[in-house]
């Protein structure tokens, strides 16, 4: 069992930056894919980026070159720095692992908002103002 906790959301100007953390119980080295997402008021669900047990990341077209997903030496904390932030990005931040991951990261990007992906946060809430 994982228990993933985020932290770092609030509220900012459009323009701002927000660094967003989630803790692991454990570490998520080897073996483990890992990555955010966000869920709207409307109950969807965004894949923002992910992380393979390779290292590799991929982002979603909405994010790439304003956000960066990373994880530190121990692999027990994943971030997510956002910078250049819009209205549009208001919505509540969460994150997601899956051990035994064998997939690329622009596979787990398609999968991370699905039931693949088995341990997920509460999430962090973001808000973006105009």
């Amino acid at each position: 069992q994982v228990k993933l906790v985020e932290s770092g959301g609030g509220s900012v100007q459009a323009g701002g930056s927000l660094r967003l953390s989630c803790a692991a119980s454990k570490s998520l080295a080897n073996t483990y894919c890992v990555g955010w997402f966000r869920q709207t008021s409307q109950k969807e669900r965004e894949a923002l980026a992910t992380i393979d047990t390779s290292g590799t990341t991929s982002y979603a077209d909405s994010v790439k070159g304003r956000f960066t997903v990373s994880q530190d030496n121990a692999k027990s904390t994943l971030y997510l720095q956002m910078n250049n932030l819009k209205p549009e990005d208001t919505a509540m931040y969460r994150c997601a692992a899956q051990p035994g991951c064998r997939m690329t990261a622009s596979q787990a990007l398609r999968d991370i908002t699905k039931d693949y992906f088995g341990y997920w946060g509460q999430g962090t809430q973001v808000a973006v103002s105009s």
